[in-house]
């Protein structure tokens, strides 16, 4: 058996890069289906309008030097727009591909469609394994790439994923969104999960890489203690974020600003972490599709939002690395 992705590592088990490695990002897209974020979770009534705007984001990453990887669920994994759209770019080393697991619009759905079972690994083991595999068949099927990597849809990972995953011949997660606690809605608690890219096993055969979230101002020390006792609070975080105690910042377009973003870049370098993960959601790439992109306007600063985190980056020496990148660089000795 796997230690759990659940657990917090091993002591001794940080992700050693090979001296050329030094800082680097990583772009991850939650590439899915569109629904309404407000509604009870269903397997019918999603949208796939946005694909096509996919070719636009990929030419866009194209310029900026930036290979994103995409995170696939099973409504992209089996529309053919998707795979016209992605497989060229995937063949040709622009883009990479890995597997999101939304259960509920993923075969085969035998269990109660729920907010509780919309966590992969609430899942029985059988079902939450049966669905991945489905999954990761149909991308290597349509895309023409056996993927190597994963990312539970809302974070989801329970105690039996990482001898699926394992099982599955996926070699790295990237589920853990470190200083999040998903616990009261009946997911997992990463709130005290390292930032830095850690192996699972003693094995070194899976790789966790966290989503990057870093805490900024004069008490993100103490980030960790304070955090969860903030947002019991309604109006708290706004109020210390405002007086420049401490704020909360995820890598992300979604809700977070340029100049908050640069601030927590600036707190992940200040740490030394090797790898900084960034993400958005592809249906955020139509407006009305998510609530952080409305107005073409919200479009054409999440645009905006990349090309200046990209440049920042450059200036401070963080390159863009890919999956690829990463698996060569990291020490397995």
């Amino acid at each position: 058996m796997s230690r759990s992705l659940l657990e917090l590592p091993a002591a001794g088990s940080r992700a050693k890069f090979s001296p050329d490695f030094g800082q680097r990002s990583l772009l991850t897209v939650d590439t899915e289906e569109e629904f309404d974020w407000h509604k009870p979770f269903s397997a019918e009534g999603h949208g796939l309008d946005h694909v096509t705007r996919l070719a636009k984001f990929q030419q866009f990453c194209e310029g900026l030097g930036v290979v994103p990887l995409y995170l696939i669920d099973w409504p992209i994994a089996t529309s053919p727009i998707a795979a016209d759209i992605l497989r060229g770019p995937i063949a040709d080393g622009r883009a990479e591909v890995g597997i999101q697991l939304h259960p509920w619009v993923n075969p085969p759905i035998e269990e109660e469609i729920n907010s509780f079972n919309s966590f992969a690994g609430n899942l029985p083991p059988a079902l939450e394994e049966e669905k991945l595999l489905r999954l990761r068949d149909a991308i290597e099927k349509n895309f023409e790439t056996a993927p190597r990597i994963y990312r539970a849809g809302r974070y989801g990972l329970g105690p039996n994923t990482a001898d699926i995953l394992k099982r599955a011949g996926v070699a790295i997660d990237t589920s853990v969104r470190a200083n999040f606690d998903y616990s009261p809605g009946g997911g997992a608690d990463y709130s005290r999960h390292p930032l830095h890219p850690y192996w699972v096993d003693d094995d070194r055969r899976l790789l966790e890489l966290p989503l990057t979230t870093v805490f900024w101002g004069m008490l993100r020390r103490q980030g960790r203690q304070i955090n969860p006792l903030l947002e019991k609070l309604p109006r708290a975080p706004g109020l210390f974020a405002k007086l420049g105690l401490l704020e909360r910042i995820p890598l992300t377009p979604e809700g977070v600003s340029i100049d908050e973003a640069i601030r927590g870049i600036d707190m992940a370098l200040d740490d030394a972490l090797p790898l900084i993960v960034l993400s958005f959601h592809s249906p955020s790439l139509v407006p009305g599709n998510t609530p952080y992109v409305r107005t073409e306007d919200d479009l054409d600063q999440l645009y905006d939002w990349w090309r200046r985190i990209y440049g920042y980056l450059e200036l401070r020496g963080v390159k863009p690395t890919t999956i690829n990148g990463i698996m060569d660089a990291v020490v397995t000795d």
